[in-house]
């Protein structure tokens, strides 16, 4: 395992952006994000998922010159068309402009269709945040998890993400797909030789399996919760569909690649109600209950959503990011 320092690998995804045609600002805010990924230890996102984007880009699925826009407009709502662009920055986009429909009414929605794949959701949890947002927002995906009950794919595991502000920078953010384990996660196991902490899926004698290698044959992953995941998953399914009036899980499953998602992201301006102080004040005191728990493990604390990406973020940028090699060797051969 490699350690890259922040900028050197800032600068790489930069390099091959600019060479598969954004303009300077677009590779900036793309390897922005990219990188923040890794730094936040979500490699399955970052690095690890840097070149089957670029293998999108060339392709064709994704298209640099592609930008959101508004196509429809409702108050403090909206439904906007990401173009199949690339799915970062409308994403982005489409939260900065949630935010600021949230600081003028107190919420604001944008209902983003046709956007390609966000990478990381809770980007734009920690996004709606850091402007000290009450942060909502998921996105569908291709039909890659079995309805509880089924054998084939016929439902997303589609990735939800609730963040809560705090004026320290230490928010509260819930990133989860709605499978036990994001497809993304049990890719960064396989990589590294590990099995996965509980069961994830099925293997290919039908059996509940630990072994990530197994499940991304059978690509019959467990939803979270088994029959709660799934109905979840069927339901965020439904309204982003229905405020996109863009593409559903099932039609997404006939593009060959998983494009022209739907997602939706909702900001809340608590200010509205609260000063900071209060907000902060309710927030601290639920955090200190919690840290009252009794671990089960006297070398693992009890820690609140968000808190390990903190401390790895702060980790990563004075060691720096760790890489595999073999992914790191490729982005630069680009």
């Amino acid at each position: 395992m490699l350690r890259i320092k922040y900028e050197e690998m800032f600068q790489e995804f930069k390099r091959v952006l600019l060479k598969k045609g954004f303009d300077e600002k677009s590779a900036e805010d793309a390897a922005f994000i990219f990188t923040q990924n890794s730094l936040a230890g979500v490699p399955s996102h970052g690095l690890n998922r840097f070149p089957r984007v670029v293998s999108y880009l060339d392709q064709g699925e994704i298209k640099p010159e592609s930008i959101a826009t508004c196509e429809m407009s409702a108050g403090p709502m909206e439904r906007w068309d990401g173009h199949r662009g690339m799915g970062p920055l409308n994403a982005k986009r489409a939260m900065d402009r949630a935010i600021e429909l949230a600081k003028q009414y107190g919420i604001g929605i944008v209902a983003l269709g046709n956007n390609n794949h966000w990478m990381r959701g809770g980007s734009y949890g920690w996004q709606a945040a850091d402007a000290r947002c009450i942060g909502i927002c998921w996105s569908n995906t291709m039909p890659n998890m079995p309805a509880w009950g089924g054998k084939d794919g016929k439902i997303g595991n589609n990735p939800i993400v609730f963040a809560i502000p705090r004026s320290n920078g230490e928010h509260v953010v819930v990133d989860c797909a709605l499978s036990q384990f994001s497809y993304g996660k049990i890719e960064d196991c396989r990589l590294k030789g590990l099995p996965l902490p509980v069961p994830g899926g099925y293997d290919t004698a039908g059996n509940i399996t630990t072994d990530p290698a197994e499940i991304q044959k059978t690509r019959r992953v467990l939803p979270a919760g088994y029959w709660k995941g799934s109905g979840l998953s069927i339901a965020l399914d439904l309204i982003a569909t229905v405020l996109t009036n863009g593409n559903s899980v099932n039609k997404i499953g006939t593009f060959g690649s998983e494009v022209g998602l739907s997602q939706v992201m909702i900001a809340i301006n608590p200010e509205k109600f609260n000063s900071v102080e209060l907000t902060d004040e309710i927030v601290d005191q639920i955090l200190a209950d919690l840290k009252t728990s009794e671990p089960l493990d006297e070398n693992r604390p009890v820690l609140y959503p968000g808190e390990r990406v903190a401390k790895a973020v702060k980790e990563n940028m004075e060691l720096g990011i760790p890489a595999l090699e073999e992914i790191w060797e490729k982005v630069k051969a680009m």
